[in-house]
């Protein structure tokens, strides 16, 4: 650094914060490190009774730390992701849409392995909203070496970018409930208004619920007449313990659909099913999804209406926090459950 007069300094980089204080009304900070002087500073510093101030003497090859954090967030933005100019030497990235926020985790970690950068993210697989913030990227110290920014710009222009949103797509989605107690009327089904309402979150095309009784070739039947209609997302409900006459497991198997899982490491949602019929997911739904606010249920659907086709390895990994704590208040997304 070097002291340099004020109305000289005009383009330097303060290299310390300057304070401001009005007596008995205000004392604070007037100017913050790092900040590129203007012509209109020029004034204010003076009054503030700087004739003289300390400012960074730029060297070959090193830049300062908002257009790093600028570069930084450039680099890594991808699908719908954008980002602002630097405040306090961070700039944000945050989500153009509503959607599942995706991370390239193993970028991220070779981009957080460079001396001096620092990225923070919320975790992948988080459904946000249009405008969520996603992550902040910042170098540490107020200038850089220029080559550890063009490392991380190489590094993503070799793997792709570090952040994503994909976008919902629009989904035709039936709902079967089985189980005599609603196919018979003994009770009023309790199932198909919470599935409903999930289901219009996402805007899907409902397709209109179907009762079976505890009937494997009935519960059958109407997963493939389903299918045959076009559902691109079965959901059912009911006969999903271990109970022999529970039977929604089997009839699932009997199409000839695919198992991705029977049975998930998360509570709620153990005695969870899903596989595939073709191109179309079918999901068995336990009864916990009926009295927790928040399930597996929760977890997968943001998934599937991104077009993403699960695997065993995605249910596995959901183990280490996949305990839900059933806060009084549920805040998920907002929290561990299946990070």
């Amino acid at each position: 650094m070097k002291q340099v007069p004020v109305e000289k300094a005009v383009g330097m980089i303060l290299c310390q914060d300057i304070t401001k204080i009005v007596p008995g009304e205000f004392k604070g900070r007037a100017f913050k490190k790092g900040h590129v002087i203007q012509k209109e500073d020029v004034d204010e510093l003076l009054k503030l009774g700087k004739e003289h101030i300390y400012v960074w003497e730029p060297r070959a090859g090193e830049i300062h730390e908002d257009e790093a954090a600028v570069r930084l967030a450039g680099a890594m933005a991808g699908e719908n992701v954008e980002y602002g100019e630097p405040k306090e030497g961070k700039s944000t990235l945050s989500s153009r849409i509503k959607g599942l926020y995706e991370v390239n985790s193993a970028l991220l970690r070779k981009i957080n392995s460079i001396d001096m950068v620092s990225v923070a993210s919320l975790p992948g697989n988080f459904a946000v909203e249009k405008g969520r913030k996603l992550a902040g990227a910042r170098v540490i110290p107020l200038v850089i070496e220029e080559e550890k920014i063009q490392k991380v710009e190489n590094l993503c222009r070799d793997k792709g970018p570090t952040f994503r949103v994909i976008p919902y797509k629009r989904l035709k989605a039936a709902v079967i409930t089985t189980g005599n107690e609603v196919f018979k009327g003994r009770i009023e089904d309790g199932f198909g208004p919470v599935i409903l309402k999930k289901l219009e979150y996402f805007e899907a095309d409902y397709m209109g619920q179907t009762l079976c009784p505890d009937d494997m070739e009935e519960i059958k039947r109407a997963i493939l007449r389903a299918r045959e209609k076009g559902a691109d997302l079965i959901i059912l409900t009911g006969g999903m313990s271990v109970d022999p006459d529970d039977l929604t497991p089997g009839a699932i198997k009997s199409t000839g659909a695919t198992v991705v899982t029977y049975g998930a490491p998360v509570q709620p949602g153990n005695m969870f099913m899903m596989a595939y019929l073709e191109s179309a997911a079918v999901l068995g739904v336990p009864g916990c999804a009926m009295y927790y606010s928040t399930t597996i249920l929760d977890v997968v659907l943001p998934r599937i209406f991104a077009g993403k086709v699960l695997k065993k390895q995605d249910f596995i990994d959901m183990g280490e926090g996949s305990l839900c704590s059933s806060c009084q208040s549920c805040r998920y997304p907002n929290c561990y459950f299946c990070r």
